[in-house]
């Protein structure tokens, strides 16, 4: 078991970066996109509750949420390459709970990659927490006078 942590640490850490990258760029896009709409906003008069509005912060939330469900599925990926998790079906439903910090229990995994799930899980609360910073950053761009 103690044999296999170094590479347990690396795989983790590497996907880490990988998605804190992903994530970084999807909302920095997203934050152009914003600041666009704002600038039309602004010069058309556009009330943000209009149906434009309401379209484009429905958007930027499918948006975040795809942005969340690539990295699960990344994570997903990587169990099953690993050969910590068999089959498709679970290495998602495993990524899904750990991102999602709902950890039912680890009995999908190999013991071997456990500490993966657990890295996945800490990566989880920070892309929701900063996907949640986002959005209320975004929502606070409506202004109904």
């Amino acid at each position: 078991m103690a044999d296999n942590l170094l590479p347990q640490f690396a795989v983790s850490t590497a996907m880490v970066v990988l998605c804190v990258f992903i994530h970084g760029l999807g909302l920095f896009g997203l934050n152009r996109a914003v600041r666009t709409e704002t600038a039309v906003e602004r010069l058309e008069h556009i009330n943000p509750f209009s149906a434009r509005g309401v379209s484009f912060t429905l958007g930027a939330v499918i948006a975040m949420l795809a942005l969340h469900g690539v990295q699960i599925w990344i994570f997903a990926f990587a169990y099953m390459a690993l050969g910590a998790i068999p089959d498709l079906e679970a290495a998602l439903y495993f990524s899904t709970i750990s991102y999602s910090t709902v950890g039912y229990n680890d009995t999908h995994v190999l013991t071997e990659w456990r500490l993966l799930g657990a890295f996945e899980s800490v990566l989880g609360i920070f892309m929701l927490g900063w996907s949640t910073a986002f959005f209320f950053r975004l929502t606070g761009r409506i202004d109904p006078h």
